[in-house]
């Protein structure tokens, strides 16, 4: 690589760092209004923990701190929140006796879309003009860059 493409893509990684900045903050207003549709006070990492096991299915404690890169404490104390609220279940784990499995209850399902309505669609309307090829790409590149893989160049 010769210094001018060294140099420009110093420039382009540092752009898309930008990038990402500016989505994740969004990201982050997205989840915080959510959160406070679902239970006034509600922090966002509590509303992401009960998204989690919604989007995935019942799952133990160290499941979703391992999903979320969380502390477990935390979790424990969000999960009993959510609990209380009669959000979640947590049921005996039929394949580990010393496990609870956390299940999102149909409350939990109804306060999670009404949180979610006045969001839903943004992003499918930020990418109307986009064709269903550039979308495709775009969700290649990502889970590429997510994962640390090299992204199908096709």
């Amino acid at each position: 690589m010769t210094p001018a493409n060294d140099a420009e893509r110093q420039a382009a990684v540092q752009a898309l760092e930008s990038s990402f900045s500016e989505l994740m903050t969004v990201f982050r207003r997205f989840v915080a209004d959510a959160a406070e549709r679902v239970s006034p006070g509600m922090l966002p990492a509590t509303f992401k923990a009960l998204s989690v096991v919604s989007r995935f299915g019942p799952m133990t404690l160290s499941a979703l701190a391992e999903r979320l890169a969380a502390d477990k404490g935390f979790l424990s104390r969000a999960i009993s929140e959510l609990e209380e609220m009669g959000l979640v279940a947590r049921t005996p784990d039929p394949n580990d006796r010393r496990s609870r499995l956390i299940t999102v209850t149909d409350l939990g399902h109804e306060r999670l879309s009404e949180a979610r309505a006045p969001h839903q669609g943004r992003l499918y309307e930020a990418l109307a003009d986009w064709s269903v090829d550039e979308i495709g790409h775009l969700s290649t590149m990502l889970h590429a860059l997510a994962v640390g893989e090299i992204p199908d160049r096709r």
